[in-house]
């Protein structure tokens, strides 16, 4: 696809076309405060690329917008974490799933107009 837009989302960069889903971690502070089908405005967008022009932001775009929609919250594939101590002949195995955020992206909007109608 010839347009595209990089975002900074949950201490990540991610590619977002839209019509696509993600994964994000870290979207609010506060858990359970979003729901599906919630929609969502992310402004720290970080390029946009629209046919054969290229707009960078330092650090980011001020104008430009990505819109989307929860879909739903998931988690992560579980984290094993092993502590060995060969001397005391102990073992500690645990691990975690990492709450997820699965969103989708509808638009993307640079510059008061969305650039997916072109």
């Amino acid at each position: 696809m010839n347009k595209y837009a990089i975002i900074d989302i949950g201490g990540k960069q991610l590619r977002v076309e839209q019509g696509r889903f993600y994964d994000a971690r870290h979207l609010v502070p506060i858990r359970n405060t979003l729901k599906p089908n919630e929609k969502i405005v992310i402004n720290r967008v970080l390029l946009i690329r629209h046919g054969s022009s290229i707009n960078l932001g330092y650090p980011w775009l001020h104008d430009a917008a990505v819109r989307g929609r929860i879909l739903h919250g998931c988690a992560d594939k579980k984290l094993v974490i092993q502590r060995i101590q060969s001397k005391r002949k102990t073992r500690k195995i645990f691990g975690y799933r990492e709450d997820m955020i699965r969103f989708v992206i509808d638009s993307i909007h640079f510059g008061g107009r969305s650039l997916n109608k072109d």
